[in-house]
């Protein structure tokens, strides 16, 4: 490894390499093709990242239109997060890159790929649609990076995937990294790698040791009361739901009950996506209402609870749901809503996904586990609509609301709860009644 690397790698705090860096990265720096597996908040980036810019220094400068290296994500999301772990290894390196997805204006894309950029991170789409208008080549891409591949197989992007890496040069050094790997990606692997090194970091269905997985059993009515108090607890709180209708509606409750909550699913702006995830790490939001859009790639430091607020429909949704917290070491709690009709479900998709969850029947918000699962005093604030983007609060003419970084929930005990402004209850609107989960995905 570089020094240069290890050196920002040292000053980020990074001592040691996870396993899936261990086992991969040797192949990786040496030139070999790889195929690894390792579960979500593994370490993956890191392991795909190094070789990249390590293989990259003085090795020459990019033609115009022409990058060196690609990185394929699924998400727009997935893309902005790499790119921020590339950067100050990139300048380190003295190599450039840039994004490039749909969602906002293709110029600032353009203009970068006709200066020229050692390294595209970019979603399929939109650098299919450049490729096709002219604005960039594959043909001396001498290293391809395709992270998330089972994601990508799952939002039907292979078929892209495949076009776009029969553009790349045939003896290019290629790493595919998953979450798992399926028939799908196998049949990617056989195509496109040469005489490939496999490493597997743990097994898929393996617990991870920090992670704790609980299943509570509640009524409809109780639904949004239970959600309210675990949210309100210190710290950061991810809730999952099925469907984008569900998460606005989600949001607006919590909101409105007195946690400062912001969505995130795909009928909102690149802008307006990016604006949430800034207000949930920054500490004004302290819930994040998300579909899986967030279940890959989303990295928020301390998140320390993870509620399903709809369970997901198959094991896989449920581990990258779940793998938002206990990241890097940490510890986390994962939390399952399942009402009586859901019971059965739910207990094949843990039983699918390795896990054996605690099961527990709740009655309302008043049961003590719900302050061992999330622990700390209650706060709620003055009852509002959901954290407003800066841009769209100074358009109403107010500003957006803040409120200080929550505080971890590091200190157990008994749970108080306490109000600032007007005291708040949870609103019982339709959401509540009829779930979350109607509307379109």
């Amino acid at each position: 490894m570089p020094a240069r690397l290890s050196d920002v790698l040292a000053g980020a705090g990074i001592q040691s390499p996870t396993p899936i860096q261990a086992a991969t990265l040797p192949d990786a720096l040496a030139g070999r093709d790889v195929l690894g597996r390792g579960r979500t908040g593994s370490g993956k980036t890191y392991a795909f990242l190094l070789p990249l810019v390590a293989r990259l220094t003085g090795r020459g400068r990019p033609r115009a239109k022409a990058p060196r290296a690609l990185i394929l994500a699924p998400t727009r999301e997935l893309v902005s997060q790499i790119d921020a772990a590339l950067a100050p290894l990139a300048r380190a390196a003295g190599l450039t890159s840039r994004t490039v997805f749909g969602g906002v204006g293709q110029n600032p894309q353009v203009t970068a790929l006709r200066r020229g950029v050692d390294i595209v991170v970019a979603c399929p789409g939109r650098l299919e649609d450049l490729i096709g208008q002219g604005h960039c080549t594959l043909a001396e891409v001498e290293l391809t990076v395709l992270d998330e591949a089972d994601h990508m197989a799952d939002l039907g992007f292979l078929p892209a995937v495949r076009r776009l890496l029969t553009q790349t040069p045939r003896d290019g050094q290629r790493l595919l990294f998953s979450a798992t790997l399926d028939r799908a990606i196998d049949g990617l692997a056989r195509q496109f790698l040469t005489d490939p090194v496999t490493h597997e970091a743990d097994s898929p269905r393996a617990p991870v040791d920090t992670m704790s997985h609980h299943v509570l059993h509640v009524d409809r009515e109780h639904r949004l009361a239970v959600l309210v108090d675990l949210t309100s607890a210190p710290g950061r709180t991810v809730v999952f739901t099925r469907t984008k209708h569900g998460a606005k509606g989600l949001a607006r409750q919590l909101s409105r009950a007195g946690v400062p909550a912001v969505e995130l699913h795909g009928n909102l702006s690149q802008s307006a996506r990016t604006r949430n995830l800034e207000a949930f790490h920054q500490g004004r939001a302290k819930a994040l209402v998300a579909t899986d859009i967030a279940a890959r790639g989303i990295h928020v430091d301390d998140v320390a609870l993870v509620v399903h607020a709809d369970p997901p429909s198959e094991h896989k949704a449920y581990l990258h749901r779940s793998g938002r917290t206990a990241r890097a070491g940490n510890s986390g709690t994962v939390v399952t809503l399942a009402t009586r009709d859901q019971a059965r479900d739910v207990r094949a998709l843990t039983r699918a996904a390795g896990i054996t969850p605690a099961t527990t029947r709740i009655e309302g918000s008043s049961h003590p586990l719900l302050a061992e699962l999330a622990p700390g005093e209650r706060v709620l604030s003055a009852p509002s609509e959901p954290v407003a983007p800066a841009a769209q609060a100074d358009r109403r003419g107010q500003q957006p609301q803040r409120s200080g970084p929550p505080k971890g929930r590091g200190q157990r005990g008994r749970s108080r709860r306490r109000t600032s402004g007007p005291a708040a209850s949870p609103s019982r609107g339709s959401h509540s009644a009829a779930g979350f989960s109607s509307g379109r995905r």
